[in-house]
């Protein structure tokens, strides 16, 4: 008997030991080097080592620096272009669930199609269009002599360039969360009165929360970190803070200022995550219930 309990004991469970690879991954990939920016972001301002007395010297200048402004115009074009993803998306999602039926294969192909391209070399194809003289400028000249040439190098154009770049990240899980309408709620709505509008309002938008804030929450995330949009498209006409980011790394040669605004970044991520997080069920989008 208690032969038995011991070896119950020292018994591996077998989902434990197969979480120990992806476990020490994470641990290598993730923890480590996210260990080492938390760490550097309390280190004296253009020292490489970790091996200094920890100071709050780099968190106070954030704001003497101003680096708050480049956070506003992040959070403003994250939350701009999560906007007008979702106008523009939820249609195109609503069509690929519910009317396209076998022709939203080839809708979904169409826009997975530019993915297998460079993000910098799609830009850049924009950059084309934009630019003064260039495809979008000149045919306006041409056709109506009309000039189009201050389009470039402005926060429309970034914004356009977030939309452009980021529309999968909102479109797909927007069509998952329509999905998981049924149609006999619907039904049941119109039979009790309820007009269109009313359906959707009450019925369809509801229920495809989930797939909204999936989305919302992936496009503002990768928006609100975003670099090439404003460079390649914006100029200077907005710092974006990856801009700060990347160039506290390398130009300015100051690790423990480019921690400090990567850990500030990160925090300001994990609470929006967290909060719009706790208002999704995730048990009901993986069928779970």
């Amino acid at each position: 008997m208690a032969t038995g309990n011991k070896s119950s004991i020292w018994r591996i469970n077998p989902g434990r030991l197969a979480a120990i690879p992806a476990s020490v991954f994470l641990l290598i990939g993730f923890a480590g080097p996210l260990a080492m920016v938390i760490g550097y972001s309390f280190m004296p301002a253009h020292t490489f080592s970790l091996l200094q007395v920890p100071s709050l010297e780099n968190y106070v200048s954030v704001v003497a620096d101003s680096y708050y402004i480049s956070f506003f115009w992040s959070l403003f074009l994250a939350s701009t272009a999560v906007v007008i993803l979702f106008l523009v998306c939820y249609p195109m999602a609503y069509g690929m669930a519910k009317i396209f039926g076998p022709w939203a294969n080839l809708v979904t192909a169409l826009i997975i199609l530019p993915l297998l391209i460079s993000e910098n070399i799609r830009l850049f194809g924009w950059v084309l269009i934009l630019l003064k003289n260039g495809i979008l400028d000149g045919s306006l000249k041409y056709l109506f002599d009309v000039s189009a040439s201050g389009l470039l190098y402005t926060v429309p154009s970034i914004v356009l360039g977030l939309v452009y770049v980021y529309l999968p990240f909102m479109l797909f899980p927007l069509v998952s969360g329509i999905s998981m309408v049924p149609e006999s709620l619907k039904d049941a709505a119109s039979d009790l009165g309820a007009s269109r509008w009313e359906i959707f309002w009450e019925v369809e938008l509801p229920l495809s929360m989930p797939g909204i804030m999936i989305g919302g929450i992936l496009t503002f995330i990768l928006s609100l970190g975003s670099l090439a949009e404003a460079k390649i498209l914006g100029g200077q006409a907005v710092v974006m803070i990856a801009d700060d980011i990347e160039s506290a790394f390398t130009f300015a040669q100051n690790w423990p200022k480019g921690s400090v605004l990567s850990v500030m970044l990160i925090g300001l991520s994990g609470v929006v995550v967290f909060l719009l997080f706790r208002r999704i069920d995730l048990d009901q989008i993986i069928g779970r219930r």
